[in-house]
């Protein structure tokens, strides 16, 4: 957006309202912090005819850099490593809390309750100059945008706690299961990737992959014998092999975080055609969650193999799948694995042992 479009007190005014929407909007559009800087050191380029948007969040000590993003001529580099602040300008800003304006740079801190970060933008040396203007909406933009960030922060820490307390539970739960039962660490990967090609959002992803943590502990509640039987399972035993989804829900159901991921582990061992259980679900009955879960877990099960059945080669059990296509399996989600698969590194599923 050319700066010649707020040159009256109207036109500024206008200027205004569509900067802090335009700001609403991509906070209410993104979920992650990283993608969060990049889009806005777009949108600064864009509302300020900047070529270049330097954004960066620093280390508590304020020295470092932690993320830093850099949008040049719309081009992206983002760097994760720690790096320490060496510019005069950026150290400037960093010391004295404040904006720096000085012909075509302008920077800001991005200051919470603490300097926690700043961001720099650069025009052409024949472009027009920053002015107080530039540097009091920049400011503006960039008080919402922290309140953005330190909340995503929040909420990004809150989700490795949640996830540490949920691996702690599957460590413990597969304490009570037998290691033939337990699915290798790529399963949950592999279940992620199909969602994700599935063009699931960031909450449908986060639910298929707490329950591809989860989907099996019920079988905690299962006896021993049965889940170490390398015989053929009788009709009464299979029974009871059966309960494990409905135990599993009922296990998992009062933790409020896993809430969304319960029909998921509840309903992964219906079938297509309505022949699966509990509930003998059928088609598009069966929550999607659910019926990428059952070709993930259909596949790994043929690839590592039960105690009563031996496992089979990669080739075979990708031939099984497309067998069952549209009876076991939904066609769209078979459509979508065999793809999938396709990129994967095969070679992890030929380990003998599960790490």
């Amino acid at each position: 957006m050319s700066t010649k479009n707020y040159s009256t007190p109207t036109k500024k005014y206008r200027f205004l309202i569509s900067a802090v929407h335009s700001i609403y909007r991509l906070l209410n559009s993104t979920y992650e912090v990283n993608e969060l800087i990049c889009r806005m050191g777009r949108l600064f380029c864009q509302f300020f005819n900047a070529q270049y948007c330097e954004i960066v969040l620093l280390d508590p000590g304020k020295k470092y850099s932690m993320i830093k993003c850099t949008i040049n001529d719309n081009r992206k580099v983002v760097v994760y490593k720690k790096a320490k602040i060496s510019g005069r300008t950026e150290i400037r800003i960093i010391k004295s809390s404040s904006a720096v304006r000085k012909g075509n740079l302008l920077g800001v801190p991005l200051i919470a309750e603490d300097l926690m970060g700043f961001t720099l933008l650069k025009r052409t040396r024949t472009a027009k100059s920053f002015d107080l203007f530039d540097q009091e909406m920049l400011m503006t933009m960039a008080e919402q945008a922290v309140i953005g960030i330190k909340n995503m922060q929040l909420y990004e820490e809150q989700q490795r706690i949640v996830f540490g307390s949920i691996k702690s539970l599957v460590t413990f739960l597969n304490t009570h299961v037998s290691r033939d039962y337990t699915h290798s660490p790529h399963f949950s990967k592999l279940v992620c990737a199909l969602g994700a090609d599935m063009h699931l959002n960031e909450k449908q992803l986060q639910s298929l992959k707490y329950a591809s943590l989860l989907h099996d502990a019920g079988k905690a509640d299962i006896p021993a014998a049965i889940l170490t039987k390398t015989t053929k399972l009788t009709d009464a035993e299979y029974d009871i092999i059966k309960t494990h989804p409905v135990k599993g829900a009922q296990i998992l159901r009062p933790l409020q975080v896993l809430r969304p991921a319960i029909p998921i582990i509840m309903y992964h061992h219906e079938k297509y055609n309505g022949t699966g259980y509990p509930s003998q679900l059928k088609g598009g009955q069966i929550p999607l969650g659910a019926r990428i879960m059952a070709v993930a877990d259909a596949f790994e099960a043929m690839v590592y193999g039960r105690p009563y059945r031996q496992r089979m080669d990669i080739p075979s059990a990708i031939k099984e799948i497309k067998r069952k296509s549209g009876t076991q399996f939904d066609p769209k989600i078979v459509e979508t694995f065999l793809k999938v698969i396709k990129k994967f590194n095969k070679r992890i599923y030929l380990e003998q042992d599960k790490v």
